[in-house]
């Protein structure tokens, strides 16, 4: 089994020290500042706000348009949801690749829950889903040889292409 090491993502890790304890009360959590601060919803990057669900820009993209969707709830598993939060989870996600497969040309998707600590949540105490938008050709030898990824998009130009669909 070859390791494929990813340094340009210490500063993620080591920047949200605050919110990795998987019992941190909601007063802490970055999801929850984000839910609460409603007028805030450009500077946060919040495209679309649902019932239970919503949906903003990773600040730490993988790749161009990678997008969070956060239940309001401050549960880090899915179990501790309502049966309706679980629901529009999934079915919000379903919405989002169809919007960014429109939008951004995406060939594919990575999405999924990391639940835990040990499974690789950053912030584990809120539950939230990764929907990564994929290109042929994403991928090259700049982060494994040269220890660099490059995001080659602007966030809020982004942020302005997708808030429109996601609204419309």
């Amino acid at each position: 089994m070859k390791n494929l090491y990813a340094p340009w993502r210490s500063d993620y890790t080591t920047s949200t020290a605050r919110t990795k304890n998987e019992h941190a009360p909601s007063d802490i959590c970055v999801f929850c500042e984000h839910r609460d601060s409603v007028q805030d919803d450009v500077k946060n990057f919040i495209l679309k706000r649902h019932e239970h669900v919503f949906i903003m820009f990773n600040k730490f993209p993988y790749n161009a348009g990678h997008l969070l969707v956060v239940p309001y709830a401050h549960v880090g598993s899915l179990d501790l949801l309502s049966k309706e939060a679980r629901s529009e989870l999934i079915e919000v996600t379903s919405q989002a690749m169809t919007i960014l497969k429109k939008e951004t040309g995406a060939e594919g998707f990575n999405s999924g829950l990391n639940i835990g600590k040990a499974a690789g949540a950053g912030i584990p105490s809120h539950l939230h889903m990764h929907v990564l938008p994929r290109f042929t050709g994403d991928t090259n030898f700049l982060p494994t040889l040269g220890e660099t990824r490059v995001i080659s998009f602007d966030l809020h130009a982004m942020y302005q292409h997708l808030v429109k669909a996601f609204n419309s």
